[in-house]
């Protein structure tokens, strides 16, 4: 079955730097554009980025253009997030999305999360 674990979420101070993966498995990895949502606490969902079935064209939130990057390495059937500068705002669960409606793919599968915490 499909599966997606997310990793490397924690506490990273202000202006700080933190690199989130999602693993995939269940699934032909590299046929699949991915996504990446959050959920801030008390607040909906909120699209993060995306990315086609290759690192190319890459697509990102205005909130965090210029400050996250995404890839991904299809080898390792691995998604990442790098976040850099990061802000309160930031805080919130990160969850990797199988498919990019941004493209018109159904976001179909969704991982478990994984929260990243940024304190005042």
């Amino acid at each position: 079955q499909v599966n997606l674990v997310e990793s490397g979420g924690g506490l990273v101070q202000p202006g700080g730097s933190l690199k989130l993966s999602c693993t995939a498995s269940g699934f032909t990895f590299s046929e699949y554009a991915m996504s990446w949502v959050r959920q801030g606490r008390g607040k909906g969902l909120e699209w993060v980025s995306a990315l086609h079935t290759t690192n190319g064209g890459p697509r990102y939130s205005d909130a965090v253009k210029g400050r996250f990057s995404i890839s991904r390495d299809n080898t390792k059937n691995t998604l990442y997030l790098e976040m850099t500068g990061v802000i309160l705002e930031d805080t919130a669960i990160y969850y990797c999305v199988r498919g990019a409606s941004i493209w018109g793919s159904a976001e179909d599968f969704w991982g478990q999360g994984t929260q990243v915490t940024v304190p005042s």
